[in-house]
């Protein structure tokens, strides 16, 4: 009985301490990435930003929620959030006291689908599936029927009272220290909302720098964007693949971004123009798989500081 049942149990404990390691551990194993960034003119101070992303609140989660508030401590310049603050239509009041603190600070963001849709049980294996068959979200899909609705205009008007500027399809500004910094943002572009003709033009000529704000980073974005000329984007929406293979990396982005650029800072190059492109693999995950392989939760803070040469 040993011979026969020996190998597949012992294959089952492996998974079963997998599992557990993955959604009791490493989901919870909250890390800061730090990347320094070469776009402000020659000579400037260096500026911080954080970069928070796919929280995915679901109510009760505490460690998440203090961790969250410690980021104040890192003192930045401004934050950028990416989105999907939510996974749960009660979890408002948590992910906007779990941002508190970061909300003293001046900051912009923009929305992804989890703010406006609660999340629906999905078998994981259809991210593979979609990515073999080339579908991403909504795109060349149906609009979404039969969804909860998150309260999203509450995390907006929260946001905008504590001074955050809306990208959503939407430019804006903020002035630090003397510095003019302007910002482009689209809504999500894994549920179509995205405009981006609506804020095209390019980077403004006046400000000492220009950054474009997405949440999900499909490839019509980013080609927009750097064929426009902006030196930087930030995106969020991939969780880095959040189930990954050690040694080896993701296997999905769940957008049409390729797994060599699913989490980090790299490069996006068209028409000649290059940007830097910033990933963040997101501190959260649906509630429905709430587990982390190789990828742990993150936020980012980016030092900006003056272009070489």
């Amino acid at each position: 009985m040993r011979a026969r049942y020996g190998i597949p149990l012992g294959i089952t404990a492996v998974g079963a301490a997998g599992l557990a390691y993955a959604a009791g551990f490493e989901a919870r194993s909250f890390r800061l990435r730090r990347v320094t960034v070469p776009v402000l003119p020659p000579g400037a101070r260096p500026l911080r930003v954080l970069q928070v992303s796919d929280i995915h609140m679901v109510s009760g989660q505490r460690k998440k929620r203090a961790w969250l508030q410690s980021l104040a401590g890192l003192r930045p310049d401004f934050v950028v959030n990416t989105g999907d603050n939510l996974s749960d239509p009660e979890g408002v009041p948590e992910a906007l006291d779990a941002l508190g603190p970061l909300m003293e600070f001046p900051g912009v963001y923009v929305f992804g689908s989890n703010d406006y849709y609660g999340p629906k049980l999905r078998n994981p294996a259809r991210y593979l599936f979609e990515k073999a068959q080339g579908r991403h979200g909504l795109n060349g899909n149906a609009p979404a029927v039969g969804v909860v609705h998150n309260p999203w205009e509450e995390l907006r008007d929260a946001f905008d009272t504590a001074g955050w500027v809306n990208l959503s399809n939407a430019r804006g500004r903020l002035k630090l220290d003397g510095m003019e910094l302007a910002f482009t943002g689209l809504d999500d572009p894994h549920i179509k909302r995205d405009r981006y003709d609506s804020v095209a033009s390019g980077p403004e000529p006046d400000a000492d720098l220009s950054i474009a704000v997405v949440h999900a980073p499909y490839l019509r974005s980013l080609e927009s964007f750097t064929a426009d000329g902006y030196p930087l984007i930030l995106a969020g929406h991939t969780h880095g693949g959040q189930l990954c293979i050690p040694f080896y990396g993701a296997l999905v982005t769940n957008c049409d971004l390729d797994t060599d650029r699913v989490k980090g800072l790299s490069t996006h190059s068209t028409d000649g123009n290059r940007a830097y492109l910033h990933v963040s693999a997101g501190c959260g995950t649906n509630r429905y798989t709430p587990i982390r392989f190789a990828c742990p939760p993150e936020a980012t803070l980016l030092t900006l500081v003056g272009r070489r040469g």
